[in-house]
């Protein structure tokens, strides 16, 4: 009973395992177990096919063989072996009875691929899981009695990550038009899925070999490899690039072993036509230079003067071309604006501009040249063609001399002059003729240089350095004359010798115009600040004085108060009263001003009172203007040179201990004990009234003749007819101030 349980168990536990392999091979292993024989003394022979049949068959056969006898025995008969093993590797341990000895059944299956060392099951030879998933051997045991029993063993094959992974085509070319859209799909999938016999799970890389290439093409995902445009192609960028696929067993980052195969794709880009002509020559504006723009073009035509050759034009003829040049295609040319008249015509196939007719008009000509593609008029360019008209010239410019020698220092620094050889103090100067001038001085020529870039020609013919001459040489080069009108040229040869040092050149005392310019600046500064200077100095010694006669000049009367004039002048220290002698009626007294009241005009003199009921002149002032003209009187009196002590006249007594003192009184306050020390001038009232305007003006004619400053003449009065109730009065006031009589 024990043994009944023992057997249903085994088979129970079994009969899993051996369901699954008859599910993976049913033909070949119920075969092969049913075609094993089982040579056993009460067991019959096994005769099954496949399927149910074949597993009663062999649970049959087992549960016989357990209840009769085992003569040996395995721990596990479903042991596992991975794949790629070496040679003699122990698959499990047989345990025999004893006297029993255990071989491989010949007609194993899978028997070549074991042995029996001792009791140890072992492979002779590698296994690979790819070949065989499992593998069937069949171990007989037999003792010396001929008592034979078998045990059939599965091998199990583990699956290892022992394979890599392989693209169908692992180089494969492909042509993309430049005009593709972006996302379009540029290698399919099929065309680079590879495929793993670990069936592991494929992951794809895409990288490129031409630099800058790399964002022009992607991958759809990690695991598609399918190859999409995903930024605009370009054929002027790159025409060509190499891509590189790379299919992994594992993710990026793995730490597990990893196989790698990869697939080249050349991608050839094809031309497309995309791109309107342009005209040349043209100037880049980009990087990328997907962008040419194209000067305008110019040329010459003589007034009422009919060409019958195609124009020269600058920079160069018109003419325009396919930037996609691959294609090329045919482009053909037209005037679409500002031909008035119809004067002019393009060749539609070449480009060369004629004239149809005579320009009678001297404005110039801007044309509108379009330039077209036969295939795509869509695709065009236009561009501005000036034609000026110019009166005709009859005679080219000329160079009166073939060649000129000039001569330059070693280490000049740029921009310097370039002197004579036979007279190296003078600049090297380069002079082009034009018969159709009267003084054959065309004012149209520009000068140039043509094969050198270390001198250049200013528009004045001078030849100057363009850079810092390092050596010592002779350089030859070309200058030419460019009429700016009619285009004519003329062209001369000049050398030049860069010597080391200046013994031939006496030019250190020669100057450019940039450092006479300098020059200018610095004296026109240093002679403003001398300006400046000089008028601090005179206001500083003259400010006070100036300001004195400003306010004289400018002060009015105010018949509030009285003062004598005569006071006045009295007290300034530059005035001096002397006496001068009368004509005849002895009447007329001089007044001689200093040098400050030469600035006194007639209308000063104009402002004096015509009438008075008092014997002196008076000036009515303000109050605020007094002390103010008082104040700057005083101010001048401590700087003039020829101070005295100044004394008032106005007095009613007399100090006769002083001979130099002189004093005037009023008539009615003469002291009669005077005597003969005091003269009384007699009244002449009477025609003052008259006489008082002719005596004014003939003062002034009088003061115009002797206005002479430098030798101090003096102003004189003719008090004779000057009707003064009270008294007429005659000052002479000198500058030496050796006398001052006064008389009254």
């Amino acid at each position: 009973m024990d043994v009944s349980h023992l057997l249903l168990t085994s088979v129970l536990f079994l009969l899993p395992f051996i369901a699954h392999v008859s599910a993976q091979q049913p033909g070949k292993l119920s075969q092969e177990v049913c075609d094993h024989r089982i040579t056993t003394p009460v067991a019959p022979a096994c005769t099954i096919t496949a399927g149910k049949g074949f597993l009663q068959s062999y649970f049959k056969t087992v549960l016989f063989k357990g209840f009769l006898f085992s003569g040996c025995s395995v721990s596990n008969k479903n042991p596992s072996v991975e794949e790629n093993n070496p040679p003699g590797y122990n698959v499990t341990t047989i345990d025999l009875e004893a006297g029993f000895t255990a071989t491989v059944d010949p007609s194993s299956p899978d028997g070549s691929y074991f042995t029996i060392q001792g009791s140890q099951l072992q492979l002779v030879k590698s296994v690979d899981y790819e070949t065989d998933t499992a593998l069937l051997v069949t171990v007989a045991c037999q003792n010396a009695a001929g008592q034979r029993d078998t045990l059939d063993i599965i091998v199990t094959i583990i699956n290892l990550n022992d394979n890599i992974p392989v693209f169908q085509q692992t180089n494969l070319t492909v042509t993309v038009p430049e005009d593709t859209k972006v996302n379009a799909t540029i290698v399919a999938r099929e065309d680079l899925s590879a495929s793993d016999a670990d069936l592991d799970i494929i992951y794809y890389e895409l990288n490129s070999t031409v630099q800058d290439t790399t964002n022009y093409f992607a991958i759809k995902g990690i695991n598609n490899p399918e190859i999409y445009l995903q930024k605009a192609l370009d054929y002027d960028k790159f025409n060509s690039t190499t891509l590189i696929l790379y299919a992994m067993d594992r993710p990026v980052g793995s730490s597990e072993i990893t196989h790698t195969a990869t697939a080249t794709i050349n991608i050839i880009i094809e031309q497309a036509d995309t791109k309107p002509p342009w005209f040349l020559p043209c100037s880049f504006i980009d990087v990328d230079k997907s962008i040419c723009i194209s000067s305008p073009y110019s040329g010459r035509v003589n007034i009422s003067e009919m060409s019958t050759e195609p124009l020269t034009l600058y920079p160069g003829p018109i003419y325009a071309k396919d930037p996609d040049y691959t294609i090329n295609e045919k482009i053909v040319y037209s005037i679409v604006g500002g031909n008035a008249d119809n004067v002019f015509s393009v060749d539609a196939d070449t480009g060369n501009l004629t004239m149809n007719k005579i320009a009678t008009s001297p404005d110039s000509y801007l044309l509108q040249v379009m330039a077209t593609q036969v295939n795509n008029k869509q695709k065009y360019s236009v561009v501005s063609v000036e034609i000026k008209v110019i009166n005709k010239s009859d005679h080219a410019p000329y160079f009166e001399s073939s060649t000129y020698t000039g001569i330059v220092s070693v280490g000049v620094a740029p921009r310097s002059l370039v002197f004579q050889v036979e007279d190296p103090s003078s600049p090297l100067m380069i002079k082009a003729a034009d018969d159709d001038f009267p003084d054959k001085f065309n004012p149209n020529i520009e000068y140039y240089i043509k094969n050198s870039t270390d001198f250049i020609a200013t528009r004045d013919g001078l030849i100057l350095t363009n850079v810092n001459l390092l050596s010592p040489e002779t350089v030859i080069m070309e200058a030419v004359a460019k009429d700016t009108v009619s285009l004519q040229e003329a062209s001369t040869i000049i050398t030049v010798e860069i010597i080391f040092t200046a013994d031939k050149i006496t030019s250190d005392k020669l100057y450019t115009a940039q450092d006479m310019g300098i020059l200018g600046g610095i004296l026109a500064a240093l002679l403003l600040i001398t300006l400046v200077f000089l008028g601090l100095m005179i206001y500083k010694h003259y400010g006070k004085t100036v300001r004195f006669l400003i306010n004289k000049k400018f002060s009015k009367d105010v018949p509030k108060s009285y003062e004598n004039q005569a006071y006045n002048q009295d007290e300034h220290p530059d005035l001096s009263a002397k006496e001068q002698e009368s004509s005849e009626n002895g009447g007329i007294t001089e007044l001689q001003q200093p040098s400050f009241f030469l600035t006194s005009s007639k209308e000063e003199i104009d402002g004096l009172p015509k009438t008075s009921t008092a014997s002196a002149v008076v000036f009515d002032l303000e109050e605020k203007e007094k002390e103010e003209e008082e104040k700057e009187e005083e101010e001048v009196k401590e700087d003039t040179k020829h101070e005295k002590e100044v004394k008032s006249i106005l007095k009613t007594d007399r100090n006769e201990g002083d001979q130099g003192y002189k004093a005037v009184w009023f008539k009615t306050d003469v002291d009669p004990d005077a005597g003969e020390k005091v003269e009384v001038i007699k009244d002449n009232a009477s025609d003052y009234d008259d006489d008082s305007d002719q005596d004014l003006q003939e003062n002034e004619e009088e003061e115009d003749d002797k206005d002479d400053h430098h030798r101090g003449p003096g102003v004189s009065i003719d008090s004779e007819n000057s009707s003064f109730p009270a008294a007429e009065v005659m000052i002479n006031m000198s500058r030496t101030a050796t006398e001052n009589d006064v008389k009254v």
